[in-house]
């Protein structure tokens, strides 16, 4: 087994002794509160206490919301990990940030120390997880990430009014004020994850890129792919309204309703095959019926449906990369199909940290606007009701809601009396 290290990151929440704020708290299955606690304090000298303006749910919070990983949470734990704000207050040994500035929160916390860290592998940090039980189902931890259960170290997370960031220097990334927050809010996570998919799976200039999954992070894998050169994408997806999004973006749509034997089809038009194939679609997606029963059954927590379709459609020698969070196992995997072809498969979390600033900064000289994804806003204290919206498809626009606190809308109305 891994060596086990003490985290050089504090996991603690050290409550404010008066102040309170207002955070979104996982209740059980489906059921997400706000509710009034402890505002948080700086528990070490790297942190910085953010106060949020604006946040999002994520697809990968669904998991959590539906019960998949009920076993690593507790009742009042604070949610999420895409957030932007400013800084409040900051440790003695922070040195980049100082009250007043203006951060995005990257999700991934790492302590910019190990060896990991030093290959800018920051998902894989040694140092901010101390979750011995996901060592023991993967034989080594993760790094800390914020709002996602006791598996990824327990932190709580920035779907509340107030943040603490640890290691505060390495884990924000300061941004101009003058941005607007739609902007900035999407480099947070999706844009991060979808870049590091580009990245995974090496898409290169002139490629033919497959993505299954055209939620925002598979819509932006799509766009930015088509930023680094791809000559086609195809778009995979059962959703008619995101499928249209995909066409509207210049991609190929592919129904998989129309399509089940989505492999097929796409080889039937790209003899070829995929340069690419991306996993965008998330653990949950199942087309066929086999795997639709063993997922019902919980025989197979992660579904090999998409992925055995990506297998088949992408080139001999091609690569495949998978973003879509699986967490668990799954059956009836092609091993074969895999080694034969010689294809290259590589998944993982997000390196946020290594993308930045280099993606803010393609959004500052506006080669890239991710604020398209935000198709809904909404006031931070309705995100109960937004999580059931999200979970069913359901959010004005199709796609993801800009979740806006109080204070928040008290900078908008400063700046846009």
């Amino acid at each position: 087994m891994a060596q086990v290290e003490s985290p050089v990151v504090s996991t603690a929440y050290k409550p404010h002794p008066t102040e309170k704020m207002k955070a979104a708290m996982w209740m059980g299955n489906r059921t997400i509160e706000i509710g009034t606690v402890s505002r948080p304090m700086v528990t070490d000298p790297g942190d910085a206490i953010v106060h949020v303006t604006h946040c999002t749910i994520c697809g990968s919070d669904l998991h959590i919301y539906e019960g998949e990983l009920d076993e690593a949470m507790k009742k009042g734990d604070i949610m999420g990990h895409e957030a932007i704000g400013i800084v409040e207050e900051v440790g003695d040994k922070v040195q980049k940030l100082r009250p007043g500035d203006r951060v995005i929160i990257l999700p991934i916390i790492a302590c910019g120390q190990c060896e990991y860290c030093a290959r800018k592998e920051y998902s894989y940090c040694d140092r901010t997880n101390p979750s011995r039980d996901l060592e023991r189902v993967y034989g080594h931890r993760l790094s800390g990430i914020f709002g996602y259960t006791g598996l990824l170290g327990g932190y709580a997370g920035d779907q509340a009014e107030y943040c603490r960031v640890p290691n505060a220097d390495l884990t924000c990334v300061k941004a101009p004020k003058d941005i607007p927050a739609k902007k900035l809010l999407g480099l947070a996570d999706v844009t991060t994850t979808a870049w590091h998919g580009c990245e995974l799976a090496e898409v290169r200039q002139g490629d033919v890129v497959g993505v299954w999954g055209c939620g925002p992070v598979g819509l932006s894998i799509q766009l930015l792919s088509k930023l680094r050169g791809a000559s086609k994408v195809y778009a995979v997806d059962k959703d008619p309204e995101r499928l249209k999004i995909a066409e509207r973006f210049g991609m190929i749509p592919v129904d998989v309703s129309t399509h089940p034997d989505v492999a097929d089809y796409i080889l039937s038009i790209q003899p070829h095959g995929l340069d690419r194939g991306i996993e965008a679609s998330g653990f949950r997606s199942t087309n066929k019926a086999p795997h639709a029963t063993m997922r019902s059954l919980r025989v197979e927590r992660d579904s090999g449906d998409t992925i055995s379709a990506i297998l088949k459609a992408t080139r001999k020698c091609g690569n495949v990369a998978l973003i879509g969070d699986f967490f668990f196992s799954t059956h009836d995997f092609p091993t074969g199909m895999l080694m034969e072809k010689s294809l290259t498969i590589r998944g993982g979390q997000l390196m946020a940290q290594k993308y930045h600033p280099f993606l803010l900064d393609l959004v500052i000289q506006g080669k890239y606007d991710p604020s398209w994804m935000f198709t809904f806003e909404d006031e931070f204290e309705n995100i109960s009701e937004d999580y059931r919206r999200f979970s069913k498809h359901g959010i004005p626009g199709g796609l993801k809601v800009c979740l806006v606190t109080e204070f928040g809308r008290k900078l908008e109305k400063q700046q846009h009396p």
